[in-house]
Order: structure tokens, then C-alpha cells, then sequence
């Protein structure tokens, strides 16, 4: 592992740990993201408690500190097994953000940014499993848990060695659900539907 790797790995966590959705909210007057609605400083509850607008915002810039880290590593050359961690690293910096006393989102939209370099066809599949469970169900957790859980397989029909890391960032991403995963069990999680739910 190479000193640039090394460099991109924390440049990742850095990017990662810059919460748009609570720069978002103090930009547009909104209350705290991680006080309010759900409590998850994610678009997902910026939709809920301030619009479409700022959720979008939020949306873009998550995506973005997935995919510019990864994008930037590709170029710069870097082995392609470190690429996948460098997405975890980017995730990482996204649940735990130094920034913002380590108190962060899910990461899903920053998952799938940092997907996106690893090739269209995996992002495309695993975009189309979250919109289409989201289609049906409503439930934008359960979406986010079954497309994550499906993108390690996905990976390993598309990019197999990039399947390792991939399966990693999964787990995170589910662990963090843990909360959600029991409000679907008990029937008491929210959809997007809702205009004003107590979880997300």
C-alpha cells in the first residue's frame, strides 16, 4: 500500500465526514436534521422537514462524496481492490463524521456515488432494486436494506473483485438500519409518504 493510497483513505473519510444535510439546514433556516424528524441527517428527512429543494441538495452533494474520492483514486492509478475501500472510507466518514461529533447518517446515497466508478451496469442494478421496492413498498429503509443487501451479489456478476469490499459497505449500512429493521418488523416504520413521521 502506497502513501497516496494511504492519503486517498483519510481524503475519503474527510470528504465523507462534511454532512450536507446539516449545512443544508442552516443554510435554509431548517431545524437540525439530527434533532428533528428522524433524527438521520440524510435526504430522506430533509425532504420531510424542508421540501424537495433542500432535499435535492442534500441528495447531490451525499452522492458526490461517494463518487468523487473513488473517481479521483481511479485516476490517480490506484489498485482497484483499494478503490472499493476507499468507498467504505468515504461511508465511513459519512455514519461517523469528525466534523460533526461523529453523529452521521446511513450512507446509502453516498454508497451508491461511490459505486458509480466501479461501473454503470452494477450502479444502474442496484439503483433500479431501490426504486423499485421503493415503487412498492414506500418504505424508503426497506428499499435501502434490500438494495444494499443485493449489491455484493450484483458486484460479483459485474466486478467479483470488487465483492469483498462491497459486502463490507453493506454491513455498515445495515447495521445502521438496525433501528429500522425493527420499526418494519413491529409495523411501526414511516414511508415517504408521510408527511411528518417520527422515524425514517
Amino acid at each position: 500500500m502506497t502513501a497516496l493510497t494511504i492519503l486517498m483513505f483519510a481524503s475519503a473519510y474527510l470528504l465523507g465526514s462534511v454532512s450536507s444535510a446539516i449545512l443544508v439546514s442552516r443554510l435554509f433556516g431548517l431545524p437540525d436534521p439530527r434533532t428533528s424528524g428522524s433524527r438521520n441527517p440524510g435526504a430522506t428527512n430533509i425532504l420531510r422537514i424542508g421540501g424537495k429543494f433542500p432535499a435535492s441538495l442534500v441528495l447531490v452533494f451525499d452522492i458526490l462524496k461517494g463518487t468523487v474520492p473513488v473517481y479521483a483514486s481511479y485516476h490517480l492509478s490506484i489498485e482497484p481492490i483499494y478503490l472499493a475501500f476507499i468507498a467504505v472510507f468515504a461511508c465511513l466518514g459519512h455514519m461517523f463524521p469528525l466534523f460533526f461529533n461523529f453523529s452521521g447518517g446511513k450512507a446509502v446515497a453516498t454508497a451508491f456515488g461511490a459505486i458509480l466508478p466501479l461501473g454503470l451496469d452494477l450502479a444502474a442494478l442496484v439503483i433500479i432494486t431501490w426504486c423499485g421496492i421503493l415503487y412498492l413498498t414506500k418504505y424508503s429503509s426497506l428499499a435501502a436494506i434490500l438494495s444494499v443487501s443485493l449489491a455484493p451479489f450484483f458486484t460479483m456478476l459485474f466486478k467479483p473483485e470488487f465483492a469483498l469490499p462491497v459486502g463490507i459497505l453493506s454491513a455498515l449500512i445495515i447495521f445502521r438500519h438496525k433501528d429500522n429493521i425493527v420499526r418494519l418488523i413491529e409495523g411501526q416504520e414511516s414511508k415517504v409518504t408521510d408527511k411528518k413521521p417520527p422515524h425514517s
